[in-house]
């Protein structure tokens, strides 16, 4: 079994910064972009937490993950579930494709990668 206790106590600290992004943040640039680009960098740092791989694959899965959930959103995944008004489904998955979102994403990932590259032990 593999466990980072670094990078998961990482993942803690940012899994409560999201929560209170979610919460209290009603704005129109930290909430809808800060909080996509720190979504993935928090998915990467969960992975990573449990999962002894090549960090581009991580990356790489991450950001594949991500656009996925991006383009269900175009494609209304939300509604062809029937979770239209579940306020859990349409914060998780989300509501409206954006571009600014899969940016957000790019950013994010390749943000983390630089730095599980740099600071995290090899």
């Amino acid at each position: 079994m593999y466990f980072n206790k670094k990078i998961f106590l990482l993942t803690i600290f940012l899994f409560l910064i999201e929560l209170y992004i979610g919460f209290y943040v009603r704005d129109n640039f930290i909430r809808p972009y800060g909080g996509d680009f720190l979504v993935v960098i928090l998915i990467y740092a969960l992975l990573r937490s449990f999962w002894n791989t090549k960090r581009k694959t991580i990356a790489l899965v991450v950001l594949l993950f991500a656009y996925s959930v991006e383009v269900a959103q175009y494609f209304k995944v939300v509604e062809l579930l029937n979770l239209s008004g579940n306020r859990s489904a349409e914060i998780i998955i989300g509501t409206s494709f954006s571009w600014e979102d899969m940016l957000a994403y790019t950013l994010g990932v390749a943000l983390i990668y630089f730095l599980d590259l740099r600071f995290f032990e090899k």
